[in-house]
C-alpha cells in the first residue's frame, strides 16, 4: 500500500495508472535498452534517409517510361470495354428486307 494512503488517509481516485492523478511508473532496465533500441534504429533510419540514392539530376523524372506505359495500359483497358464502331446502315440493314418501292 502506498505510503501516502497510510499516513495522509489519501488515496489516487480512479485507476491509479492513467488521469491527472496517477501512481508515478518506475523505469526497469529493460525499459531503458528497449528505449535505447528504439534510439538506435531510429537514429539508423535518420542515418539512411539523408543520404539519397540517386542525385537530383538522376531523380528528374527518372520513371516516365514506366507511367507511360502504365498509362497506355489503363487506356488500352478502357478502350476495350466499348463495342466496335457501327454504322447507322449496319443498325437499319433489317428494314431493307422488302423494298417495295423499287418493284414497281
Amino acid at each position: 500500500m502506498f505510503l501516502t494512503v497510510t499516513l495522509l488517509r489519501n488515496r489516487i481516485p480512479g485507476s491509479q495508472w492513467i488521469g491527472k492523478h496517477r501512481r508515478p511508473r518506475l523505469v526497469t532496465e529493460t525499459m531503458k535498452r528497449s528505449m535505447i533500441r528504439r534510439l538506435e534504429i531510429e537514429a539508423e533510419n535518420e542515418y539512411w534517409l539523408s543520404r539519397p540514392y540517386m542525385t537530383r539530376e538522376q531523380e528528374y523524372r527518372h520513371n516516365e517510361e514506366r507511367r507511360r506505359a502504365g498509362r497506355e495500359a489503363i487506356i488500352a483497358a478502357s478502350r476495350s470495354k466499348f463495342p466496335a464502331h457501327r454504322y447507322a446502315t449496319e443498325h437499319l440493314n433489317h428494314l431493307n428486307v422488302t423494298k417495295k418501292w423499287e418493284s414497281y
